[in-house]
């Protein structure tokens, strides 16, 4: 089962995809997860001590790694053909939640022109992890599909959408979702989260249906996550938590399989 969790920053998607990659973990999947955001904080969500994430150095800025791969000998010219399943042997990192992280760093856009070096790398490990290897992953992106690649984006089981009640996110889960069905993704779905009482979800409810998103499920608000970040814990760790009992209960239903119309 491969995985996207994407949207608009500060609704909370890293949270939903840290949560579903330890529900996985926890139905005895071997289970990747990639940190392929701008500012990468899975790792610490993971269970991953501060100290512990501040020494993993993402894939795009280890300059020693990257010039391995592609370093030809000539400036300016450099290997589009290497292979990437070293790097996931020696570069992921195993978590307190039997989880396997990789910190990929900043992923540019198919359309922004970048051919440099440490884009190719990172290009052809997402390629490699997506669609050749066995294991469960889950991938915490940025708000878009362009950087994962035109063979890639096909290959991913679900796109995940995360918003929460205020506007701007919700538009920007939808230009995802119109992002993501036009790349010809499988199935693209929307997750409400921080959903602080009926008003909120209704609102995202109605937005789904007037823009014809299919709503996965609602996480709500929960102060046990703003407790626990705010005392440098992992909210994943709280099992009283509804946040977490709610991503849980989506995870099982895209475990099963979730029917394109819901």
């Amino acid at each position: 089962m491969k995985i996207a969790v994407s949207g608009k920053g500060g609704v909370g998607k890293t949270l939903i995809a840290g949560g579903l990659a330890l529900c996985l973990a926890k139905k005895g999947l071997k289970t990747m997860a990639i940190d392929a955001d701008s500012s990468p904080n899975l790792a610490f969500t993971l269970g991953l001590s501060l100290e512990q994430a501040r020494k993993i150095v993402p894939i795009s800025e280890n300059k020693e790694l990257v010039e391995s791969k592609t370093s030809t000998g000539y400036s300016g010219v450099y290997r589009l053909t290497f292979t990437v399943d070293d790097i996931v042997r020696e570069y992921s990192v195993k978590t307190p939640f039997d989880v396997s992280l990789v910190v990929m760093g900043t992923v540019r856009s198919m359309g922004s022109g970048c051919m440099c070096a440490a884009n190719a790398v990172v290009r052809a490990l997402l390629r490699h992890l997506v669609v050749e290897r066995t294991e469960a992953v889950v991938l915490d992106m940025e708000a878009g599909v362009e950087h994962l690649g035109r063979g890639t984006v096909k290959q991913v089981d679900a796109m995940l959408t995360v918003a929460d009640a205020n506007m701007k996110s919700l538009e920007v889960a939808k230009h995802i979702y119109e992002l993501a069905s036009t790349a010809g993704m499988k199935q693209v779905l929307l997750i409400g989260n921080k959903v602080a009482d009926e008003s909120q979800e209704d609102a995202i409810r109605k937005f789904a249906q007037h823009n014809g998103l299919n709503l996965l499920g609602c996480v709500p608000y929960d102060q046990k996550v703003i407790e626990a970040e705010m005392h440098g814990e992992t909210p994943l760790s709280h099992e009283n938590s509804d946040a977490v009992h709610a991503i849980i209960r989506i995870c099982r239903k895209l475990y099963k399989g979730v029917p394109n119309e819901l």
